[in-house]
């Protein structure tokens, strides 16, 4: 006997097919998640598989170490919030570069207040430029899994815990709408059972 074709319609089960990838227009595209939620491999995914330039991506915790080496520890909270403000003046610079070129940027840092993404999308605006959440909201059991696994020595896991607090209050996708995202995206991890290449596959930028 023949086989049937694999369009059969004699309601039959299908092959699934995969689902088609998500563009991401250019523009700012902010990641949203507590520290170790894949943020930081999720891009470096990207850059491996040549989906987009390596600087297209701006870190926080990257200019942090560029600035001020890896151990700078300030010796006081004046001090620490000079430090945080040189930070945030040089991310700004380098995002405002990209955006009035036309270019797409990636903010790599928590995000999860509104007072850092208003911050954010207060420059996005300037250019016309959409904005565009990725959200990376694992569960806290599996966060804190990936925290003990990647050994942090400048976080408590109860400091993790507060970052994932927030993120559930303040950073849920209608939120993220409403402060200005034209498109807001649930990035998957572990608890999918997706690894970071196979969550890079699942966008296309530009």
């Amino acid at each position: 006997m023949p086989k049937r074709s694999p369009d059969r319609t004699d309601g039959g089960p299908r092959p699934e097919e995969p689902a088609p990838p998500i563009r991401i227009p250019a523009g700012l595209v902010l990641l949203v998640g507590p520290p170790a939620s894949g943020k930081t491999s999720f891009v470096r995914a990207l850059v491996e598989r040549r989906q987009i330039e390596g600087e297209t991506v701006v870190s926080s915790d990257e200019i942090r170490t560029e600035l001020f080496g890896a151990s700078a520890e300030p010796a006081d909270s004046d001090a620490a919030d000079a430090v945080d403000a040189r930070i945030f003046e040089e991310r700004d610079r380098r995002i405002v570069a990209r955006l009035a070129a036309g270019r797409s940027v990636i903010a790599e840092s928590t995000n999860v207040t509104p007072q850092a993404r208003e911050r954010l999308i207060a420059l996005a605006r300037r250019f016309d430029a959409p904005v565009t959440v990725l959200r990376f909201a694992p569960d806290v059991a599996d966060l804190l899994q990936q925290y003990a696994e990647r050994g942090r020595a400048d976080l408590t896991a109860a400091e993790v815990r507060a970052y994932a607090a927030v993120m559930s209050r303040d950073a849920g996708a209608d939120r993220l709408r409403s402060e200005g995202a034209v498109a807001v995206h649930d990035v998957p991890g572990r608890g999918q059972a997706v690894t970071a290449v196979q969550a890079a596959a699942r966008f296309v930028w530009g």
